[in-house]
């Protein structure tokens, strides 16, 4: 750092923030001290960091940025051992492809930056910061679990196993007491722990997974896992027993499946959990589902839909009867939708009750009843006590079973508005897939009125996309018009402090497609065509397909071709 403090004290004093006396005794000071030049400054209250990078930065024409505002990429931590990190000055904060975003103290170093090149076999993109601040980041970042586990667990003994559950309330938690309680056992804060920070971070799951020498919790976030910590395999029991408790599981039982739920507050609002718990070759794998009710209050208007597409789903919800199908893959929004239609439509006049396995989101003025196989409630059982309970609306968690959808069916057609999911690739299949389940199609043409099929993509970041050449013939072949590919303009992922994990992403948006069964369609079923062919006819008819609204967005750069490509299907 010698050669770097003498550089910026020749920047600092050319821009006029020291004297030529205060530049020579503060170098000394900084040597008797055995201190960076930084540190003195900062400590003696000369200059502040911020000043100093702003000089530093802009004499060497590199980005600032502010670390305590950054969560660095496990990624990019794991390819610069701490000790070197340390040696060279340097803290990785994100890695895009073969790029890894570098924040140095001393950007005049550039055989250290080479040596990182080599290292990493990633192309580095230096940022200005301080050794000062680094020095914390490094403390802070590298092996952020294992500082986790000391402050949590302190001097931790084989006896401090044990779990304990106290007089705890197991269906509900305050999340107000996560980070209280000394007399709480480290199993007790371990798990808390995962949880809150999941909460923070906007997680959607948490995946608790053991393997032969080591655990790991990741969470799903905006879609994608990332690795979050790294817990000592020695917990990993007593980490499952307290979710198997609180979930009211059977904690004996370790070789078959279990599911579970509980419920947590925090800052007001109330926080479900769905658990699963899984048994694998090294013990058993949980993964916790989380589901937030202020999703809840969206409208529909922020689900994503299209124009026409909501003009469509609206017009098929405010029916007097008939059947609303909502379609596509697990953790796609489908629960989202189907509540968010309910609420549209809620009123004190109308009797609403849902059967769900289980019920996800508990709402005022709605009937919701939860299916127990075990105990002899099945959706087709509660549906059929649900029909003399003269409801008006009714929605079905999923329709899994031949027995389901006839008794759903026949609801639709005698004068009650049935709303369900499916799951199945598009819309257009749905009618096929209800077709092969062993329903007639002509009471599917007569009872269905919409299917809705959905996808969530991750939405770039405002703060650092960038538009992207792509060649015009691989427009055309993602499913770009020629007219379209000729003036469009789209934008790829980068990269950023603000991003989730530094990706180039943050957050997520819909893409949903509504498929009305109209005279044409319902003679396409009933005619007993194929889902390709109820696909062209809905074309035909103005239908925008997954693909096709993903192009859309993607034009308004709101996500990336990539994205578009990898969550849809092409159309021909």
């Amino acid at each position: 750092m010698a050669k770097f403090d003498r550089k910026l004290a020749n920047i600092l004093t050319k821009r006029g923030l020291l004297s030529a006396e205060q530049e020579q005794e503060l170098i000394e000071k900084a040597v008797h001290d055995d201190q960076s030049l930084t540190e003195v400054l900062v400590g003696s209250g000369t200059l502040d960091e911020q000043t100093i990078i702003a000089c530093v930065s802009e004499e060497m024409n590199y980005p600032p940025i502010d670390l305590e505002r950054v969560n660095a990429d496990p990624e990019a931590l794991a390819l610069v051992p701490e000790d070197l990190a340390l040696s060279f000055g340097v803290y990785p904060i994100a890695k895009m492809g073969t790029t890894v975003t570098l924040a140095v103290a001393d950007p005049f170093d550039l055989v250290a930056i080479d040596d990182i090149k080599i290292i990493t076999d990633c192309e580095p993109l230096p940022v200005v910061s301080t050794d000062i601040a680094i020095k914390k980041a490094i403390e802070k970042g590298y092996d952020q679990t294992g500082q986790q586990m000391e402050d949590i667990f302190g001097d931790l003994s084989d006896d401090d196993m044990e779990l304990r559950t106290g007089d705890e309330d197991e269906e509900e938690f305050d999340l107000a007491a996560l980070t209280a309680g000394a007399e709480d056992s480290p199993t007790v804060k371990l798990v808390n722990l995962i949880i809150f920070q999941a909460i923070k971070e906007g997680a959607s799951d948490i995946h608790i997974e053991s393997y032969d020498q080591r655990c790991r919790v990741r969470y799903r976030i905006d879609g994608a896992c990332y690795e979050a910590l790294s817990p000592p395999k020695k917990m990993y029991g007593a980490m499952i027993s307290r979710l198997k408790i609180i979930s009211e599981m059977d904690i004996a039982e370790r070789y078959k499946p279990q599911d579970g739920k509980f419920q947590m507050r925090m800052q007001g609002r109330q926080v479900d959990f769905r658990v699963s718990m899984l048994p694998m070759a090294h013990g058993e794998k949980c993964m916790l589902r989380i589901l937030d009710t202020s999703n809840l209050m969206m409208s529909l208007e922020m689900l994503g839909f299209e124009e026409k597409a909501l003009a469509d789903f609206e017009l098929g919800i405010h029916a007097a009867y008939g059947m609303i199908l909502v379609t596509g893959p697990t953790g796609c929004g489908k629960t989202t939708t189907l509540y968010s239609s309910i609420r549209e439509i809620m009123d004190d006049e109308d009797n609403i009750t849902t059967v769900e396995e289980p019920v996800e989101f508990r709402l005022d003025r709605i009937n919701q009843v939860p299916v127990n196989v075990k105990r002899g409630l099945t959706f087709a059982a509660a549906l059929r006590s649900i029909l003399r309970q003269d409801p008006d609306t009714v929605m079905i968690g999923e329709m899994r079973d031949l027995e389901t959808a006839e008794i759903a069916v026949k609801a639709a057609l005698t004068g009650h508005l049935v709303f369900s999911t499916l799951h199945t690739n598009d819309a257009p299949s749905t009618i096929t897939r209800l077709v092969n389940m062993g329903i007639d199609p002509f009471m599917v043409a007569s009872s269905v009125l919409l299917v809705t099929s959905q996808r969530l993509v991750r939405k770039l970041c405002t703060s650092c996309k960038v538009e992207e050449e792509v060649p015009l013939e691989r427009l055309v072949e993602i499913g770009l018009s020629q007219e379209e590919a000729e003036g469009a303009h789209v934008n790829k992922p980068v990269g950023c402090a603000r991003c989730k994990r530094g990706k180039g992403y943050k957050g997520r948006v819909g893409l949903i497609e509504t498929l009305p069964l109209t005279e044409e369609i319902k003679r396409v079923v009933v005619d007993g065509g194929s889902g390709l062919d109820v696909k062209y006819a809905a074309i035909g008819e103005g239908m925008q397909t997954l693909r096709r609204v993903g192009i859309l967005n993607a034009l308004r750069g709101t996500t990336s071709l990539e994205e578009i490509c990898a969550q849809t299907m092409a159309d021909k």
